[in-house]
């Protein structure tokens, strides 16, 4: 389906896709404060822009679990982009490294009782997605990789469509891959690209809505988009953009969140520090609000942001859902990982 209008206050533009993201003015709301509630320790990388993307995992029945023999409630993997993968327990204790290099954006999506990760991964002459496997009981394992013709991948999300798991690679400069992921004979996953098209300029965050088919991109200094997952065509709508009243440059970071019948875009406004939120249950997306996370629980307040993933609840001790955040400035010691209960901000968002 094509689709050419964009979405809030813009007028339909030229047949197919939107060319630039709408920049009229949404209603104003006040950005609140929602409460840190934890966070993890520090990635090993010192004085430098290391820390980027999470991703949380919570077993079906909230059931703790082990990983790399430490039991666990919930995990959180987390990149730094100058040496890594890391796996932290809601304790905020790391339970896993895997030294791989500089993966910068890193997403999940559950297979069996266990999960499926991948990586963007732009490390000198290994440009692409690195991939890993995690079985209950077992520790996070290398499981393949897909080499990949985009020059320092850096946006990654994955997705399932028509039964399909699928994988979402953004290079720096907006070109983008999409790759359909099976398991080949040797227990390694493979990828075959089913899509490309460029976005325009630099771009990063992603998210793939896998009840509907949609992929939310960011282009960075522009805005939100949304693309059909697989098509090559490139057409799309604008869902937000820099200088509309919800988004200040850079755009990052990107999850969603269904709470019930309820379904939430969350996007990392990095240029003050602050988050975008959106319903996306109904036939367009609406805008819903603008947070910030503050300093409370002995964890200081959340600067500069980049990654953030969502996770309906429960997850371990969080009984309505887990958002994590990337924290650039970090007191008192490098990058870290933050964690804010769901319940917190939607009740902040909500009159």
């Amino acid at each position: 389906m094509r689709f050419s209008r964009c979405f809030g206050f813009a007028a339909l533009t030229l047949a197919g896709a939107c060319a630039r993201a709408q920049t009229a003015q949404v209603p104003v709301r006040t950005t609140v404060s929602v409460p840190a509630a934890g966070e993890t320790e520090a990635v090993a990388t010192a004085n430098a822009d290391a820390a980027d993307d999470p991703a949380i995992f919570a077993s079906a029945d909230n059931a703790p679990f082990t990983v790399n023999g430490i039991e666990v409630t919930g995990l959180i993997l987390g990149t730094d982009k100058k040496a890594g993968l890391y796996a932290f327990g809601l304790n905020g204790r790391k339970v896993q490294f895997l030294p791989e290099g500089r993966l910068n954006n890193v997403d999940l999506r559950a297979d069996g009782d266990g999960f499926i990760a991948a990586a963007s991964n732009r490390t000198p002459g290994r440009d692409g997605i690195s991939l890993y496997r995690y079985r209950a009981g077992g520790k996070i394992e290398d499981a393949g990789f897909i080499a990949s013709d985009l020059a320092e991948p850096y946006g990654f999300c994955m997705g399932r469509e028509s039964g399909r798991l699928i994988a979402v690679l953004i290079g720096k400069s907006g070109s983008v891959r999409e790759y359909a992921l099976s398991d080949a004979e040797s227990g390694l996953i493979t990828g075959e690209q089913i899509a490309k098209f460029d976005v325009g300029s630099q771009s990063e965050g992603c998210v793939v809505d896998d009840r509907t088919g949609y992929l939310y991109l960011g282009e960075e200094d522009v805005g939100i988009w949304r693309y059909r997952l697989g098509d090559s065509s490139g057409t799309r709508q604008s869902v937000g953009a820099v200088g509309d009243g919800t988004l200040v440059a850079d755009v990052e970071g990107m999850s969603i969140l269904a709470d019930g019948s309820e379904r939430y875009l969350l996007v990392s406004s990095q240029g003050d520090s602050a988050f975008a939120v959106w319903r996306i249950d109904g036939t367009r997306p609406v805008y819903a609000g603008r947070f910030r996370v503050s300093a409370a629980n002995g964890v200081d307040a959340v600067t500069g942001t980049d990654g953030i993933d969502a996770h309906a609840g429960p997850v371990g001790r969080f009984g309505s859902g887990l958002v994590v955040v990337q924290d650039d400035e970090n007191d008192g010691a490098a990058q870290n990982f933050k964690l804010i209960d769901w319940h917190a901000i939607r009740a902040a968002l909500r009159p």
